[in-house]
């Protein structure tokens, strides 16, 4: 079979767009409605979309602007996953934990239990807290510094995949006649001594049906592209064009030799906001009608947060962005890109705002499912993305839209699959399963 894209369905409740939310098609209360996830879960696997991939932030906006956002009441990610889990066969379920703000064993026993409930579907997106405001729920004035939620991030990983092989394969053999339970030579006792944690382990979970749940990242920076390089089997980045996205994507796969690993390890998957329309001038008449719901001053709150925890609303909304130091508790790579778009085209305060009010700065493309598709395959195919995290302005709709108009245009041209490969988060994405370190 010829080399085939990937797709994940980056569920934000109402949508990706700010002011989704106000949208007359669009549940206002979409963020603790199950049977509106049951619906978006359902569309997408009838799809063949490889995941659904759903975001996390451990702290609600509380500054005056956030009563007109819809943001502050949501599902907590695994919670949400285990009930889709039930509802859905094939797509796999990718959830946000961040390392800034957990534990190390907790992480491990959820997405082994994920995995376990999903029959091997189960994705860990692990991140850094990129949120300021998620210090102070937990017992901490002030936020972790980037190097050391990086540092502690890597620890992380170490710790939380050593449990996931703290049981061999076969360890669990339940024999009631000779009343063996497991073979206690393949148990196997962690013993983790290190900077940030102290974990004895073992795992109080079975090793889970594709070995380890797949590890996927976000960071963009250079330690967060390095981190991805070490551990990182799936990256969701943002970028703005096909030049930058060749670049970073160049950048992450050579850096993988150097820990003994191959291009196919890592599937590298910008995400991408689609506005679809049958003709061009109602793609374009559609994201308009979004953007005329945007007040300047929820565009430019959403700018702030982006930027990494900056408040600009003492700044005029018809000047320039404001030179603002590098963040410290934001993302770098986040704050970069939009530094440099509002740079390139001379955007005010609002215009940035506005800009970045659907995608956040990811690529935006708005037109046909034939115009949509012929970027997609575009990056595809020169060396920009092994497939796409795809940002919908409003849901239900907008994932409709995809899925009816673009994916039968790129299972057309041979770019997409009509029928899921395995049952396993794993096989669907091409990922080889991972040995137990300790057999």
């Amino acid at each position: 079979m010829s080399r085939q894209l990937k797709l994940g369905a980056f569920l934000m409740a109402t949508g990706h767009h700010v002011a989704a939310w106000r949208h007359p098609d669009v549940p206002a209360n979409a963020g603790l409605d199950f049977a509106h996830y049951k619906c978006l879960a359902q569309i997408a696997e009838a799809a063949k979309f490889d995941t659904l991939f759903v975001a996390d932030s451990v702290a609600a906006p509380t500054q005056d602007i956030a009563s007109r956002m819809a943001r502050s009441d949501h599902f907590e990610p695994l919670t949400l996953l285990s009930a889709l889990s039930a509802v859905t066969e094939h797509i796999g379920l990718i959830a946000t934990a961040t390392t800034s703000y957990n534990e190390p064993y907790h992480v491990a026993r959820k997405f082994a239990s994920l995995d376990h409930l999903s029959g091997g579907r189960a994705g860990w997106n692990l991140v850094t807290s990129d949120n300021a405001a998620e210090a102070q729920n937990f017992g901490r004035d002030e936020h972790i510094g980037h190097a050391e939620r990086y540092s502690r991030a890597r620890e992380f990983h170490q710790v939380v995949t050593g449990l996931w092989d703290s049981w061999q394969d076969d360890a669990f053999i339940r024999d009631k006649a000779s009343g063996a339970y497991y073979h206690p030579e393949k148990l196997h006792v962690l013993n983790h001594v290190g900077e940030h944690f102290r974990v004895k382990g073992p795992l109080n979970v079975a090793r889970s049906p594709q070995g380890q749940p797949v590890i996927v990242q976000a960071g963009s920076s250079e330690t967060g592209r390095e981190l991805a390089a070490q551990t990182a089997e799936v990256v969701f980045t943002a970028q703005t064009s096909l030049a930058s996205a060749q670049a970073f994507y160049a950048d992450l796969k050579g850096r993988l030799p150097k820990y003994g690993r191959s291009a196919d390890s890592l599937k590298i998957m910008p995400g991408v906001f689609v506005v679809v329309g049958q003709t061009e001038a109602e793609a374009q008449e559609k994201c308009e009608t979004f953007q005329q719901l945007v007040e300047p001053e929820v565009g430019v709150a959403l700018l702030g947060r982006m930027l990494g925890n900056f408040d600009l609303s003492k700044y005029p909304l018809d000047g320039p962005l404001p030179e603002l130091p590098l963040t410290d508790s934001g993302q770098q790579s986040r704050q970069k890109l939009l530094t440099e778009l509002a740079g390139r085209e001379h955007l005010t305060l609002a215009e940035l705002g506005r800009r970045i009010a659907g995608g956040r700065g990811h690529y935006s493309v708005v037109g046909t499912p034939a115009q949509i598709a012929d970027r997609l395959q575009e990056w595809f195919e020169q060396g920009a993305a092994d497939g796409f995290n795809v940002l919908v302005p409003h849901l239900p709709g907008g994932l409709e839209d995809f899925a009816n108009g673009v994916v039968p245009e790129l299972q057309r041209r041979g770019l997409f699959r009509t029928e899921y490969e395995g049952r396993t988060l794993r096989q669907n994405l091409g990922l080889a399963r991972p040995g137990n370190r300790f057999a």
